[in-house]
């Protein structure tokens, strides 16, 4: 199992590498808690933390410092990630600024992944959340997906990316059922917005819609879901492939 910390906030990611050793230290009694940095990871440890043999016979939760860009492991690391993945001991990996390919071959095989951008809240504030729901009203679902992706890597949460998809669809249903703007209750904006995009859904489709996304909530607060997966799952589903419905 892999969690990564990553970024140019320095501090804050070690804080949090610190805070998890703990929690996983209390779930795990058992286990025992190793680290290592670039001075001290070396080809034959890697091999033998993965398989938990060797040395090291007990389970591990095993702290990883600044190994990926090392010159002498970082590449063995990485090619080893789908290893780490598998295996029953707990990699947590803390990292500076990574390329995004590195980042996609860590998402790949990762319980989770924090980045800690010492822009973290101004990116999030250039970044219009509302773009996503402007891809759900064109029924882009390729786009969408891509938004749905750039929003949880600028740091909004999947609750808040949820709430803008179900008040976009109550939008185009409440459209749906009105002649004006004034009668529809939204800003006039909204609804002349609302109406273009009627043309993507049929109003079955919409409720339909509504309820997918209610599930998805409550499932996911029920423990039945993760909140994340389930509502990129929807996205990806066939109820949002980029059709236009008379």
């Amino acid at each position: 199992m892999i969690y990564l910390l990553y970024g140019e906030d320095g501090d804050k990611g070690r804080e949090k590498l610190h805070s998890l050793v703990d929690s996983l230290r209390k779930k795990k009694p058992d286990a025992s808690f190793t680290q290592f940095d670039e001075d001290t990871l070396d080809k034959v440890k890697i091999e033998e933390l993965i398989g938990g043999q060797g040395l090291f016979e007990r389970k591990l939760i095993v702290a990883l410092d600044h190994v990926v860009k090392a010159k002498d492991v970082g590449e063995d690391v990485v090619r080893a990630l789908k290893e780490f993945g598998e295996s029953d001991n707990i990699f947590i990996f803390l990292e500076g600024a990574l390329d995004k390919k590195t980042i996609n071959k860590f998402e790949k095989h990762s319980e989770k992944t924090q980045e800690f951008n010492l822009k973290e809240n101004k990116k999030k504030d250039e970044f219009s959340v509302f773009s996503i729901a402007d891809a759900l009203g064109r029924r882009d679902r390729e786009k969408l997906w891509s938004k749905y992706r750039e929003a949880l890597y600028k740091g909004f949460s999947v609750e808040e990316i949820h709430g803008i998809l179900f008040w976009q669809v109550k939008s185009l249903i409440v459209a749906a059922g009105s002649t004006s703007a004034a009668k529809s209750g939204l800003n006039p904006f909204v609804f002349r917005k609302a109406q273009d995009f009627l043309k993507n859904y049929s109003k079955e489709e919409l409720r339909n819609l509504s309820d997918a996304l209610v599930a998805v909530s409550h499932n996911s607060r029920r423990g039945k879901y993760n909140f994340e997966a389930a509502l990129e799952s929807l996205i990806l589903s066939q109820n949002l492939r980029p059709n236009r419905l008379s």
